[in-house]
């Protein structure tokens, strides 16, 4: 693998991320700056309801923060993804489809948001992008200061030559095929009012 950018790995400056939190504001979607995973992970237990239906879309930033231990703890919430997991693919796609397709709350990460509040995530199943453009009911959103970006080709840069090789680096430890990139989801503005929630991180977290 190909040595990766190393300003993809920098935390922004306390002025970008100020700046990006009230760009996001202005198209729609809640902002909120914390330090780090700990504190983005008190955030979103204190949004999210005990015995609330909700789907982790697989993030290494949410697994980082201990997010996702967190929401799939035994009897703390509905937690959809170990119970899909262990579903059939070949039988049971329809009820996997409509299991995961509008959850009352998604938890995620994106690869790359602009300054200006442009929210890119590119995913090979897809299955979160439905539930992040307008299917689940709250989206909430955790993204490390690392994948702030100028433009949005900046952040294809970022997704293409930083994030997609690691994750099939990832992937190639347990499947010979790799991984690509199947959909790209870009986000340009929140039409609901309260539904998204993003949680910018001053230290770098995920990938």
């Amino acid at each position: 693998m190909t040595e990766a950018p190393t300003q993809f790995d920098t935390p922004a400056l306390e002025a970008t991320l100020q700046h990006l939190a009230e760009r996001l504001r202005e198209r729609n979607m809640e902002a909120l700056i914390v330090d780090d995973g700990a504190a983005a992970r008190a955030v979103v237990l204190e949004r999210v309801p005990k015995g609330a239906e909700v789907y982790t879309g697989k993030s290494k930033t949410l697994q980082d923060a201990g997010i996702t231990d967190a929401l799939q703890a035994p009897g703390e919430y509905n937690a959809l993804r170990p119970i899909y997991m262990k579903m059939d693919r070949k039988t049971q796609m329809r009820e996997i489809r409509k299991l995961i397709g509008a959850p009352d709350y998604m938890l995620g990460s994106v690869q790359a948001v602009t300054t200006e509040g442009v929210l890119l995530a590119a995913s090979a199943t897809s299955n979160q992008l439905g539930p992040y453009a307008n299917t689940a009911g709250k989206l909430i959103l955790v993204i490390g200061s690392q994948k702030i970006v100028p433009d949005l080709d900046a952040a294809f840069k970022r997704m293409r030559e930083y994030v997609l090789p690691w994750e099939d680096e990832q992937v190639r430890k347990v499947l010979p095929s790799g991984t690509f990139v199947a959909k790209i989801l870009i986000t340009e503005r929140e039409p609901t009012p309260g539904r998204t929630l993003v949680i910018l991180v001053r230290q770098p977290i995920g990938i």
